[in-house]
């Protein structure tokens, strides 16, 4: 079965913002992708990035590194938010959770952003 490919939908709902909606599988392969994407929008005068997770299906270490390496990448905020529960599971076990703030709003969850 051939894996699946990672679409990234960006929206720019104003200057300086842009919401990214990923959809398939965030790994090995499609990590790159999400980096460049980011990496482009910064080059772009993005400072705040919200990266919309619902649509991802399978994140594994590969994909865990490039959100670390998309908040590294530059000033801003990048917060997540559709963090399905077993990703929150690997967020949590790996201590990654405290590092990336989830949108939680965007979730429907009306607790305070960490």
């Amino acid at each position: 079965m051939a894996a699946q490919l990672l679409t990234i939908d960006v929206a720019r709902p104003d200057a300086g913002r842009a919401r990214l909606r990923l959809a398939g599988e965030l790994d090995y392969d499609t990590a790159p992708e999400l980096i460049a994407t980011a990496a482009e929008l910064r080059r772009d005068g993005c400072d705040e990035l919200l990266i919309d997770l619902s649509g991802v299906g399978l994140c594994d270490s590969s994909g865990l590194s490039a959100l670390v390496v998309v908040h590294r990448g530059g000033p801003g905020v990048v917060r997540l938010s559709g963090v399905g529960p077993q990703l929150q599971q690997l967020l949590d076990r790996t201590g990654l959770a405290e590092l990336l703030a989830r949108d939680r709003s965007a979730d429907g969850d009306t607790r305070q952003v960490g």
